[in-house]
């Protein structure tokens, strides 16, 4: 089979452990991204398969209806929306996923976290340039780091992620609480957490935010300006999860008016991050370029179930041609 691996930013693929198993097959490992129907048409009509790095490109009805030589396309994690799978049913393409982890993007989550707090990426990109023990170069914003013991770390969505983040939390002597589905918070109070009473209370009474939701049509822009201004001026959002949780343009309304104070951030609208992107160069938001899944364990997992699942295919299509 003439297999395609798409946006493979960092090469890595190649080098995993798993790849071997793609070894009797033709196989092309595309780095950058192609933008545009047109492109990705042109870029993707010789080939049999496709192997996808989570949502990074969109498969739409128009762009499968002109893939004529497509028969398997690998989603590695879940589905999250990214193809059009009754246009791919429509069309005999097999799409199948794969499964998960809640460990790296749990651990990025705690990462940013414990960054943002004591102001890590401030001093020492000033560090660099030999300034000493400084958060900012403006007097009003060089305030000092805090600790985690004893603030209370809100939490929406207590799933397979949220359950992990929960548990670092108490593990620093954190006041956890959750807010979410009422099977969310009744999951919650059952391993001895606190559920909120309301919303309003989840966003007021949390130092720290870390959102853990699906992205569906339900969640789509539900967090928005009101939510967030309800926030402490020092308290921090962290999203590893969906950028579109949050209504367009609320996060930067929000930071703008001082409410919340800080935020640390995964996930983007538009990926990879355009250079007119509001949010860059902010002393108070931290930026990652979607890293919560990106780290060699998940993706030797990812791949292997992928290339896997292509591989039974194929031999299965030989099977049913000889």
């Amino acid at each position: 089979m003439k297999i395609a691996i798409l946006d493979d930013y960092q090469d890595a693929v190649r080098h995993l452990h798993c790849f071997q198993i793609l070894r009797d097959h033709e196989v092309k490992v595309f780095n950058n991204r192609a933008v545009g129907l047109g492109q990705l048409a042109i870029r993707l009509a010789p080939f049999d398969a496709l192997v996808l790095i989570r949502e990074r490109t969109t498969l739409s009805r128009a762009l499968l209806s002109k893939l004529p030589k497509l028969k398997f396309i690998a989603q590695t994690g879940r589905l999250a929306g990214n193809i059009d799978l009754e246009a791919a049913k429509e069309l005999g393409i097999t799409v199948v996923d794969g499964k998960g982890d809640p460990t790296a993007p749990a651990e990025l989550a705690w990462a940013l976290i414990m960054a943002s707090s004591r102001k890590i990426t401030n001093y020492t990109s000033l560090l660099q340039d030999h300034v000493w023990q400084t958060a900012s170069l403006y007097p009003q914003a060089n305030g000092i780091g805090r600790v985690l013991k004893g603030r209370t770390l809100g939490i929406w969505g207590y799933g397979r992620i949220g359950k992990l983040v929960a548990a670092y939390g108490k593990a620093f002597g954190m006041q956890v609480q959750i807010w979410g589905s009422e099977q969310s918070r009744a999951a919650a109070v059952a391993d001895g957490l606190q559920a909120c009473a309301s919303r309003e209370v989840f966003f007021e009474s949390s130092d720290i935010i870390s959102l853990h939701l699906r992205l569906s049509d339900r969640s789509h822009g539900m967090i928005g300006f009101d939510d967030l201004s309800r926030m402490k001026s020092d308290a921090l959002l962290v999203n590893v999860s969906r950028a579109e949780l949050i209504a367009e343009g609320a996060l930067v309304q929000a930071l703008d008016a001082g409410r919340p104070g800080f935020a640390a951030l995964d996930v983007f609208e538009t990926e990879p991050l355009p250079r007119d992107y509001t949010l860059l160069n902010r002393e108070n938001v931290l930026l990652t370029p979607h890293i919560g899944f990106v780290e060699r364990d998940t993706y030797e997992m990812y791949f292997a179930e992928a290339f896997t699942q292509l591989i039974d295919f194929a031999r299965k299509a030989s099977a049913n041609n000889a």
